[in-house]
Formats: structure tokens, C-alpha cells, sequence
């Protein structure tokens, strides 16, 4: 095999995997990971792009007026939802490069 068959092979072994990649980051818009914090009393959606989608807070929070424990328990939340996200996308890369790891690749 001369070295500019192995260079083309490469190359398109790589834009298949480019071609994969954007389909994959595509897709994780549509899969959604859930989060809680205070047994239930803020829950979290997020999105496999690390997006927040939606805030809910149970209505026995909001009568308690503890401006400062709502806001904790949105912020844990929600950084337990960001958690899920990147560890789908993580286990969603790693069958997508069969394992290798690739630096900058989430």
C-alpha cells in the first residue's frame, strides 16, 4: 500500500467520522437527562447539548419564602442534570470512537 493510499484512507476514515460526529451532536439535542435535588423538590431537565430545557419547583418550596434554599436546590439541580448530559455524550463518544480517546472531543 503506497503512502498516498494510506493518506486517502485516512482522510476518509476521518470524514466518516466528522460525518458521525455531527449526526451524534445532532441527535443528543433530542435526548434528555433528569435531575433532582431536595428529594424531589426541584427538578431539572437538560438536554445532551448541556442545555437546561426546564425548571420545576414543587409549590411547598415556593410557600416555605427560603429565597436562598430554592436557589441552592435550582443550582444543584441543575449542575446534576449538566452531569448526566456530558457523562451521556461521554458514553455516546466513546462507542462512537469505539473507545479512543480524542482530546477536545467533549
Amino acid at each position: 500500500m503506497t503512502n498516498r493510499k494510506m493518506f486517502g484512507d485516512i482522510m476518509k476514515q476521518a470524514q466518516q467520522m466528522q460525518e458521525r460526529l455531527a449526526k451524534l451532536q445532532e441527535e443528543a439535542g433530542k435526548r434528555t437527562v433528569e435531575a433532582t435535588a431536595g428529594g424531589g423538590m426541584v427538578t431539572v431537565v437538560a438536554n445532551g447539548r448541556q442545555e437546561i430545557l426546564s425548571v420545576k419547583i414543587d409549590p411547598e418550596v415556593l410557600s416555605g419564602n427560603d429565597k436562598a434554599m430554592i436557589e441552592d436546590l435550582v443550582v444543584a439541580a441543575a449542575n446534576e442534570a449538566l452531569r448526566k448530559a456530558r457523562d451521556l455524550m461521554a458514553e455516546e463518544m466513546k462507542n462512537l470512537t469505539g473507545g479512543l480517546q480524542i482530546p477536545g472531543l467533549f
